[in-house]
């Protein structure tokens, strides 16, 4: 009888460790599987990645080959309705780097705190509602790409708002794109923005006039300085709100303008 029971006991531990050893087999079989499937996922956006980068240098020597950076800046300021920092309002200075680029004045051509978030805000909402460019590389895009969404683009466009800053001072390029940037009906610039809109030299632009045309790049299309309809009014607070944030104006001061107080 015990002989039997033995024998049982023997039985019953050979099937657990038969079992065990099935289990771990399985659970190592899973775990390999698991790692071959993220190397061939790391793999493949390794390649992609690859190949995204070696399209924007290549589309960026294209672009530079075709009309250097130095050319394309002389054709900008060559250009009748060009005009100097120094004869731009201060109010749409302020206004168009503070709703743009409030870091501008810190970063060498790539903010990466508004390029991370930008990411992320896109992330989380499956669709590109955030770009995060800064002014330099609005610059670039304007001096030499389409406006297409293509990372390869992108790519291209790093590297010359790269060149940008390493080649001209801030001042500088903060003047070209004040005078390269479309500000809708058919404006280039600040000085046709400020003349066919308002009627006056970019210089004498008031503070709500400045805070109207600072929205607009955005969106050109958009907004329309002429109606003020509500999209384009919200835009405009908006861009007052970042002054009030980044410094550049008090809210009491800000509080006396008449779409302000008018809604």
């Amino acid at each position: 009888m015990q002989q039997t029971v033995k024998k049982e006991v023997r039985s019953n531990k050979r099937k657990k460790n038969i079992t065990c050893e099935m289990k771990n087999s399985i659970s190592k079989s899973f775990t390999y599987l698991f790692w071959v499937v993220l190397l061939v996922i790391a793999i493949f956006f390794f390649i992609r990645t690859a190949t995204t980068i070696s399209d924007g240098i290549s589309l960026y020597k294209i672009a530079v080959d075709e009309k250097s950076i130095s050319s394309k800046v002389k054709e900008i300021t060559s250009d009748k309705d060009y005009i100097n920092l120094s004869k731009i309002s201060g109010y749409f200075l302020s206004a168009i780097v503070s709703v743009e680029d409030h870091r501008f004045f810190y970063h060498h051509g790539i903010d990466f705190i508004a390029t991370t978030r930008a990411l992320i805000t896109n992330f989380i909402n499956g669709k590109t509602i955030s770009g995060g460019s800064t002014i330099t590389q609005q610059l670039a895009k304007n001096m030499y790409f389409s406006f297409d969404k293509k990372y390869s683009r992108k790519i291209a466009e790093l590297i010359v708002a790269l060149r940008l800053e390493q080649e001209y001072s801030k001042e500088q390029i903060l003047e070209l794109y004040c005078n390269i940037i479309y500000f809708g009906n058919g404006y280039y610039g600040i000085r046709q923005a400020a003349n066919g809109y308002f009627n006056v030299p970019p210089d004498q632009l008031t503070l709500e006039q400045a805070v109207i045309l600072a929205g607009i790049p955005k969106a050109p299309s958009t907004y329309n300085v002429y109606s003020m309809d509500k999209r384009t009014l919200e835009r405009a607070k908006t861009v007052l709100y970042s002054m009030i944030k980044n410094g550049y104006i008090s809210y009491e001061n800000a509080s006396k303008l008449n779409f302000l107080s008018n809604n």
